[in-house]
């Protein structure tokens, strides 16, 4: 049976600034109350891949019953080919707690926007890229109605290519990611799973990779994953610093210069997006630098 949860962190997340998203098996409701309470920015109650074929239907009632008890959760269904798929919206129409829904392999746009109407405007849809089809659309799945976020599949995208699952291999692939989902004016995408779970500075360093390259967030698969993944995609207190530096360092719209570099307009702005990404007010002097 499902737990109810006292806290969860999840209830009032903002999809689009949402930083570390784990994943908990769907027929595990034991594990529910204590993903809710790891920290995620999200968690991901999974029907898909974690879960048997033999225990799809009793995950889906397992889900459904912790959603409707007052759980929050993104959900990820079984993809749109599969016999499970329509069970699945049709169990998740009209319950309350699933803030977003994951489709995995996303190919086609139009089953984005049909899973939108489905679900209802309180659901957004994040689309999983799994595979070179789903990439070479990727701006046209990121611009679907209803779809909020990208997120990569990068192990299934490997086997799909035939390719090795290596920082290269996948550079191009997370790149075109990032511009499609920028194009789009959707949030940044969020990264692959790291499948590491006792060496915590692989995690470290392919978030701190992702975060780099422009993504937002990454899919975690164990609850320890989760302070590093948001740590990777949180501004640092030298971060915070240093984009108070630039701020200070020029006065009247103009470029100035900070420590033998020129500071100018697109540095300003990375500077102020520093700060709100560290939740850190503008002063009325940073409002009056343009």
């Amino acid at each position: 049976m499902s737990e109810n949860v006292d806290a969860r962190p999840s209830v009032t997340v903002d999809i689009p600034a949402a930083r570390s998203w784990l994943f908990v098996p769907g027929d595990r409701g034991d594990r529910f109350a204590k993903a809710a309470a790891s920290g995620a920015d999200v968690v991901i109650c999974d029907l898909e891949d974690a879960v048997a074929v033999n225990a799809k239907e009793p995950a889906r009632a397992e889900v459904t019953r912790w959603l409707g008890a007052g759980g929050v959760a993104c959900v990820r269904i079984n993809a749109q080919n599969t016999p499970f798929h329509d069970a699945d919206v049709s169990a998740l129409s009209g319950v309350p707690g699933p803030r977003a829904v994951m489709l995995p392999k996303a190919e086609d746009p139009r089953a984005l926007s049909q899973l939108s109407d489905a679900l209802g405007p309180d659901t957004v849809v994040i689309a999983l890229v799994e595979t070179a089809l789903g990439l070479h659309r990727a701006y046209d799945l990121a611009s679907a109605p209803g779809v909020a976020r990208l997120a990569f599949g990068s192990i299934d995208f490997a086997l799909d290519l035939g390719a090795s699952e290596t920082p290269t291999s996948m550079l191009f692939a997370r790149s075109c990611l990032v511009v499609a989902s920028r194009a789009a004016r959707v949030a940044a995408p969020i990264d692959g799973v790291t499948v590491a779970l006792d060496d915590l500075s692989v995690v470290e360093a392919e978030a701190a990779t992702a975060a780099g390259l422009g993504f937002g967030g990454k899919l975690c698969v164990h609850p320890r994953q989760v302070s590093a993944v948001n740590a990777a995609f949180s501004p640092s207190q030298e971060q915070v610093r240093r984009a108070r530096q630039i701020l200070d360092s020029v006065t009247g719209g103009g470029a100035g210069r900070l420590d033998g570099q020129m500071i100018d307009r697109p540095v300003v702005e990375r500077a102020r997006l520093v700060l709100r990404r560290a939740g850190v007010e503008p002063t009325p002097d940073d409002r009056r630098r343009s």
